[in-house]
C-alpha cells in the first residue's frame, strides 16, 4: 500500500509539473562542422541563421555539438561569428570534433562561447546541456566527470516535480561509456525527453524509458540544402518537424507525450567480472580526482603526480593515495609530469609550462607559450623538452625555466611525449608529420610526413620508439611504419594487424609491439627490411581504439585499454598474466613500478595503485 501510496504521488507530481508548461517554440541544430575545405558547412550555417531569422516565433536555438569539424581556434571563431548573427539568444554545447584535435584541450571552446555546459528555464521547464568528450586523446564519448559533478549540483538545487529537457552531443547510450551514469541521475527526475546530435540523422530514441530525439545534421551531405528542426513546445507534447532554409516546414516526424514515463527495467550496465576471475589482482588506493586526468602519472620521492582538466596538479603519497599537494593553474592538463632533480615539470592549457617542486608543491618557474601546452615533457640532464600548440617544439633550462632554443616549424598542435634518441629529439604533431630536431641546437634533422592529406591520420598520438637507428611509429590509418632514424626515409610500412596508435617496445630491442583495434596484440622483430608480424595474441580485450602505449617491465607487457582495464600479458607465451578493470573509461599509459605494482590513470579521473600478489 506504501508503495502504491508512493507512486501515486510521483505520478500526481509529474503531472503537476508539467501543468506548468506553457507552449513555444525553440530551435534544435546539430553538427555543423564548420571548417569544411570547400566553405559548404559554412554556407549551411549562414543559410540555417538567415533563415532562422525571418522567423518570427522562436523562443531560442540549442546547438547539440560537433560545431567544428576539428576543433581550431580559427574554427571555433569562424562559428561564433556566423552564429553571432542570430537575432535570438542560443546555447550551444561541444561535440567530439570539438575537443578530440584541440589545440587548446577545449579550453578555447570554453573561452570562445563563455561554457561548455548550460542550464536555463523557460516556460516551466528546466533545460540543461552537458559538454562531451573524447579529449585530445582517441577514445569513446564521455561525459567529463566535472561535468558530472556540475550535473548533481543543477540537480541538488532543482524542484523533483520540475520537468527537465537534458542536452548532449551523444546518445546517452553505450556510445558514452559513462552513459549510466546520466540516466541513473535523470531517471530520479521529471525528464522528458533527452535531444543529441552525433548520428547526423533525425532519429526518435529510448534512453531506459526517457524519450529521446537525434537531430540531424545542419549539413547538405548529398542534398541541395542543410536542415534543422522546429521544436513546438505544448503542455501535453513536444513535436519535431525538419526545416530546409528557404522552404516550407516538412511534416512533423516525430511527437512525444508528456506524461510520466516508466524506466523500470533491466538495463545494460559495465561488468566487473573479469577482477574475479583474476582476483590475485586488487587496488592497494584509490583516487577518484573531480575532473578527467588524461595523462600518465610520474613516481617520484615516494610521491604520485598528476594533472586533471580543471587544471589541478596534485601530489598523492605512493604508499597510502592520501593527498600530500595540489597546485592549480587556470588551464586544463593533458600533460604528463616529468620529474628530475627534485622538479616536477608539465604543461597547461593556460599557455604556460610549469616546474613546481616535487615535495611541497611551491612553485619554482613558469614558462609562458603563445598557445596551450599540451605535449608532455621529456628531462634529460639540465634540459627540458616540450612541445606545445604555437606551432613550437622548445628547450628549457630546468634550473630556471628559460629557452635554449626554439623549433618553430610546425603547422599543428604536439600533444604527445617526445623520443629522445641519439642526437635528435623525435615528436609528431597534428599537422601531418613526424620531426626529428637536434637536441643542442633545435635544428630540423628531417620532416616525415604518411602521405594522406587530412591530419587526422597524423603520427601525434603515438610515442615512437626506436633501436639500432630505426624509429617505429603507428598512425590511426592502421598502420606501422619504419624509418631510418637518420635521414628520415620510409625503410617498410606494415598493415597486416592493423595496429592503431598504441605502440611499445621489448627491453631488448628486438620487437615492436602494437595494439589493434580488435582484441589481438601484434608483435614486430625490429629490423632495417620489411617485416611481418612474428606473432599475434588474441588478448580478448575487444573494440579498441585508445593511444595507451604498450610498456614492457620484468619480462610482461602491460596496457590499457578503452573500458578501463589494465592487462598484464606475458610476450613469451602470449597468454594473459591478468587484467583488472578499475572503471569504464579510457585507461592512460600506465606509469609501472614493477610487475607486483602499476600505476594506473583514467580519463574519468581515477588514479589507482594497482597490486598483484
Amino acid at each position: 500500500m506504501k508503495r502504491l501510496f508512493f507512486t501515486s504521488m510521483l505520478l500526481l507530481g509529474a503531472i503537476f509539473g508539467q501543468a506548468q508548461i506553457k507552449g513555444f517554440r525553440f530551435i534544435h541544430i546539430s553538427d555543423t562542422h564548420i571548417g569544411s575545405p570547400n566553405g559548404a558547412a559554412e554556407e549551411d550555417l549562414r543559410r540555417t541563421v538567415q533563415d532562422i531569422n525571418q522567423l518570427n516565433d522562436v523562443a531560442f536555438v540549442i546547438i547539440t555539438g560537433d560545431i567544428t569539424e576539428l576543433g581550431t581556434d580559427e574554427q571555433l571563431q569562424k562559428a561564433k561569428q556566423i552564429l553571432d548573427s542570430l537575432k535570438v539568444k542560443y546555447y550551444i554545447i561541444p561535440g567530439n570534433h570539438d575537443t578530440g584535435w584541440s589545440e587548446s584541450g577545449g579550453d578555447h571552446y570554453t573561452s570562445t562561447f563563455g561554457y561548455d555546459k548550460f542550464q536555463f528555464d523557460f516556460n516551466g521547464i528546466r533545460f540543461i546541456g552537458c559538454a562531451s568528450g573524447p579529449y585530445v586523446r582517441m577514445s569513446d564519448g564521455h561525459v567529463p566527470r566535472n561535468a558530472i559533478v556540475w550535473l548533481d549540483s543543477v540537480l541538488a538545487k532543482t524542484p523533483k516535480n520540475q520537468p527537465i529537457i537534458f542536452c548532449n552531443h551523444y546518445p546517452i547510450d553505450n556510445a558514452l561509456d559513462n552513459w549510466y551514469e546520466v540516466t541513473n541521475r535523470l531517471k530520479q527526475r521529471n525528464t522528458l525527453m533527452i535531444i543529441c546530435g552525433h548520428g547526423h540523422n533525425n532519429h526518435a530514441l529510448n534512453f531506459e524509458g526517457i524519450p529521446g530525439v537525434m537531430g540531424r545534421s545542419n549539413l547538405r551531405a548529398k542534398a541541395p540544402l542543410g536542415g534543422y528542426n522546429l521544436v513546438d513546445v505544448t503542455p501535453d507534447s513536444i513535436v519535431y518537424t525538419e526545416r530546409r532554409p528557404g522552404g516550407e516546414p516538412l511534416q512533423p516526424w516525430t511527437k512525444i507525450m508528456l506524461h510520466k514515463v516508466d524506466t523500470a527495467g533491466n538495463f545494460e550496465r559495465p561488468s566487473y567480472a573479469i577482477n574475479k576471475q583474476y582476483a590475485q589482482v586488487k587496488p592497494k588506493w584509490t583516487f577518484a580526482s573531480d575532473a578527467n586526468v588524461i595523462s600518465t602519472p610520474a613516481v617520484a620521492s615516494n610521491l604520485v603526480l598528476f594533472g586533471n582538466q580543471n587544471g589541478v596538479v596534485t601530489a598523492l603519497v605512493q604508499q597510502t593515495g592520501k593527498k600530500k599537494w595540489s597546485y592549480k593553474t587556470s588551464g586544463a592538463i593533458f600533460s604528463s609530469p616529468a620529474v628530475s632533480s627534485g622538479k616536477v615539470v608539465l604543461g597547461s592549457g593556460d599557455g604556460y609550462v610549469y616546474c613546481l617542486n616535487a615535495l611541497t608543491g611551491q612553485l619554482m618557474w613558469k614558462y609562458r607559450t603563445e598557445a596551450s601546452v599540451l605535449g608532455s615533457p621529456v628531462i634529460v640532464k639540465d634540459t627540458v623538452f616540450i612541445g606545445g600548440s604555437d606551432h613550437n617544439f622548445i628547450a628549457l633550462n630546468l634550473k630556471n625555466g628559460t629557452a635554449f632554443w626554439k623549433f618553430s616549424g610546425l603547422q599543428g598542435p604536439v600533444v604527445s611525449t617526445p623520443l629522445i634518441y641519439g642526437n635528435n629529439v623525435i615528436f609528431g604533431a597534428w599537422d601531418k608529420h613526424l620531426y626529428a630536431v637536434n637536441r643542442s641546437n633545435g635544428q630540423l634533422a628531417w620532416q616525415w610526413d604518411p602521405g594522406f592529406s587530412v591530419i587526422n591520420f597524423s603520427p601525434a598520438a603515438c610515442i615512437p620508439v626506436a633501436h639500432d637507428s630505426v624509429v617505429y611509429v603507428v598512425c590511426p590509418n592502421r598502420t606501422l611504419y619504419a624509418i631510418d632514424a637518420v635521414s628520415g626515409a620510409t625503410l617498410w610500412k606494415n598493415s597486416e594487424t592493423r595496429v592503431r596508435e598504441s605502440i611499445g617496445m621489448s627491453t631488448d630491442g628486438k620487437y615492436v609491439y602494437g595494439k589493434t583495434m580488435q582484441d589481438t596484440v601484434a608483435a614486430y622483430a625490429t629490423s632495417r627490411t620489411e617485416q611481418h608480424p612474428a606473432w599475434v595474441m588474441n588478448a580478448g580485450f575487444g573494440y579498441e581504439h585508445v593511444p595507451s602505449m604498450l610498456i614492457e617491465k620484468d619480462g610482461q607487457v602491460f596496457f590499457g585499454t578503452r573500458n578501463g582495464v589494465v592487462y598484464a600479458i606475458d610476450p613469451a607465451t602470449q597468454k594473459t598474466i591478468w587484467a583488472h578493470k578499475i572503471d569504464n573509461s579510457m585507461v592512460n599509459t600506465v606509469r609501472v613500478l614493477s610487475k607486483k605494482q602499476v600505476i594506473v590513470s583514467t580519463m574519468d579521473g581515477k588514479v589507482a595503485l594497482l597490486g598483484v600478489e
